[in-house]
């Protein structure tokens, strides 16, 4: 098993809140823990949002529990009313992630009433912010998330795993129900895969020089993450339209296989090239005649309807139409990798670490 950063973060985290509650000699220090757990957030720039609405989300559960228990004590029932009218206040004023913190502090004030109980909570609700600013110093200091590592490890995994899917596909070796099967898995790692870019995108750079070349990092990865999903969107055709495709005329085939195969060839080299792992030239050098030809895929397919396959030409429309845009989204991530490779040569620096 491996342990993520997230996880070693969560659990230092929680040391350092118990520490200094416990230096600090706070009463009930596990309150201080608990917050710490609800504050860790996957980026720096998110823990900096979330240090934010989690002071105001606590300043409302502690300013409710103290008001509703000088008013009416810590009955259960007055407990359960106060946590509902948090969560109202905190999802009208749309700050619903932090509502178990706010929950956390509204229990803490009103668990344990007494004749200090006034003083008693505003300790209560500085022990559940000392876990917050534990939480957000541990995601300011420790394990900084390598994104850019991460991202075009999961790009590359998605973008072989898809294409070695189509070349089985294309020679009718695949199994119908397991490649239905990793279809759904390759879109919940697509969903993944967003998600890991939106965490990168998040990530603020302290230079400008690294923010000019983030920025043109955010663009490739961008048309990386389109070009993935157009492999995707021609393996989910050619699975449904697999058996239509197996009657096809010999020469059509011959003139998909080829033409898709030039086109997986320069996805894989683009990924390649990106890393620097490849020479750079220039995208039209990538789809010329001898690799991929748009028009001669058109001429096979028009030709279905000339010999009287009019059923199997409209059907295959999709089909033909998908690839030719996986080839155009091909063409523009080369552009876009040439032009990086070319220009700024001293920012446009690919930092892969090992994980």
């Amino acid at each position: 098993m491996k342990l993520g950063a997230r996880i070693l973060k969560t659990g230092i985290a929680i040391t350092l809140a118990l520490f200094l509650a416990t230096v600090l000699q706070l009463p009930s220090p596990a309150f201080a823990g608990i917050s710490a757990i609800f504050a860790i957030q996957p980026t720096i720039y998110r823990s900096y949002l979330s240090i934010i609405e989690q002071v105001q989300a606590n300043v409302i559960g502690a300013a409710l529990a103290i008001g509703f228990g000088l008013i009416f004590g810590s009955h259960p029932f007055v407990i359960g009313l106060t946590a509902i009218i948090v969560i109202a206040i905190n999802l009208r004023l749309k700050i619903e992630s932090t509502i178990p913190v706010s929950l956390v502090t509204v229990i803490a004030i009103l668990e344990s009433p007494g004749e200090n109980f006034i003083e008693i909570a505003s300790i209560r609700f500085f022990t559940v912010m000392l876990g917050v600013l534990a939480a957000f110093i541990v995601n300011l200091v420790f394990i900084p998330p390598k994104y850019e590592t991460k991202l075009y490890n999961l790009v590359t995994s998605n973008t072989e795993d898809i294409i070695k899917w189509i070349r089985v596909n294309l020679r009718h070796a695949s199994e119908h129900t397991v490649l239905k099967d990793d279809i759904e898995k390759f879109k919940e790692q697509m969903i993944k895969l967003d998600q890991l870019y939106l965490n990168y995108k998040e990530e603020r750079n302290y230079f400008k020089r690294e923010t000019y070349s983030k920025s043109r990092k955010l663009v490739l990865f961008r048309q990386m993450i389109v070009t993935t999903n157009r492999a995707l969107d021609t393996l989910k055709k050619l699975h449904r339209l697999e058996n239509d495709l197996h009657h096809m005329p010999e020469h059509f085939q011959k003139v998909l296989v080829k033409e898709l195969d030039h086109l997986l060839y320069v996805h894989e080299e683009a990924l390649l090239r990106f890393i620097g792992k490849t020479k750079t030239i220039q995208s039209t050098e990538l789809l010329e005649e001898d690799k991929f030809n748009k028009q001669h895929l058109m001429d096979a397919y028009m030709e279905l309807q000339q010999n009287q396959n009019s059923t199997y030409f409209f059907h295959l429309l999709p089909l033909v139409s998908t690839i030719i845009d996986y080839s155009e989204q091909l063409e523009h991530l080369d552009t876009l990798i040439y032009s990086f490779h070319s220009y700024h040569k001293q920012d446009n620096e690919i930092k892969l670490s090992e994980e």
